[in-house]
């Protein structure tokens, strides 16, 4: 007797593994909603944790003290975190989800560039991708040449790095600060729809550097490997980190660069973080 469609759709899910990676300043954590959701939907995730980032992840000394000495000056235990090393953190757990029939790999933010690597290195691990308002290097290969276009002037995370990020050998934040304006626009940058008493513990849970080989390392892909790989594009319509006008830009420039393979682009309400304001919703787009 065939499976009925509703058999056959819980069969798929119950066979695909989604493996989330997500942006700066977050950690695996972030992901623990839309991974419960998931699988109340029937699929499995797994949630990487990038090199410095998660519970364990360390903070410039000060962070913690009264009046946050050195915050501003303090070079990052981040600094010498590279690329390749963030790469291979996705790497080894696409390797651990590669039991299931189905992998879809899942890139927030600035982790579309570690993502991007890993798949175009082992692309036989990836059956699928996805950038959630996400940095494809597909067209540009820097994380930085998409945040500093003119497309993405208007975002409200340049007034968030704090200190010389050179000299910090990382970008830096201030989940803590005291001052309620700098509070305000990490809000509206990041978590603008998500409900006020949930974004003071979601904020309270970030970390404070981003390596600054994440943004600045060159990340190049190939049509044979990375390009062969089916992608979707989730555009979140409000977002006013990395405004729609660069996540179109970086679509548009990625579908010139890999012809032969074009994104599917679907579009969900609202700003940057759907993982914290909407995680049932993002989940089932996601299986979509």
């Amino acid at each position: 007797m065939n499976a009925t469609a509703p058999d056959a759709l819980q069969l798929a899910r119950s066979r695909t593994a989604f493996v989330l990676v997500h942006g700066a300043w977050h950690s695996s954590a972030q992901w623990a909603a839309t991974l419960q959701a998931l699988a109340r939907l029937g699929a499995a995730g797994y949630a990487v944790d990038l090199p410095g980032h998660g519970l364990d992840g360390p903070l410039p000394g000060g962070y913690l003290l009264p009046g946050q000495p050195g915050l501003l000056t303090e070079r990052s235990p981040l600094a010498s975190v590279t690329m390749d090393d963030c790469a291979e953190a996705v790497l080894q757990t696409l390797r651990a989800a590669r039991r299931h029939h189905r992998v879809v790999l899942v890139a927030h933010s600035a982790g579309g560039g570690p993502a991007a690597l890993a798949a175009e290195r082992a692309p036989d691990l990836v059956d699928a991708l996805v950038h959630l308002s996400a940095f494809v290097p597909a067209g540009r290969p820097r994380f930085l040449d998409y945040i500093e276009a003119p497309e993405n002037a208007t975002s409200r995370g340049h007034s968030l790095s704090l200190g010389d990020s050179a000299a910090l050998g990382a970008v830096r934040i201030n989940p803590l600060s005291p001052d309620p304006a700098y509070v305000e626009e990490l809000r509206l940058a990041y978590y603008q729809d998500t409900p006020p008493g949930r974004f003071a513990r979601w904020r309270a849970a970030l970390g404070t550097d981003v390596p600054l080989s994440v943004p600045t390392t060159p990340v190049t892909l190939t049509p044979e490997r990375w390009g062969s790989i089916p992608r979707t594009f989730l555009r979140c319509a409000e977002d006013q980190a990395l405004t729609p006008a660069v996540q179109d830009l970086m679509i548009a420039e990625t579908d010139r660069a890999m012809p032969g393979r074009r994104f599917t682009v679907r579009t969900l309400p609202g700003g940057h973080s759907p993982f914290a304001a909407r995680p049932a919703e993002l989940a089932a787009a996601l299986l979509a």
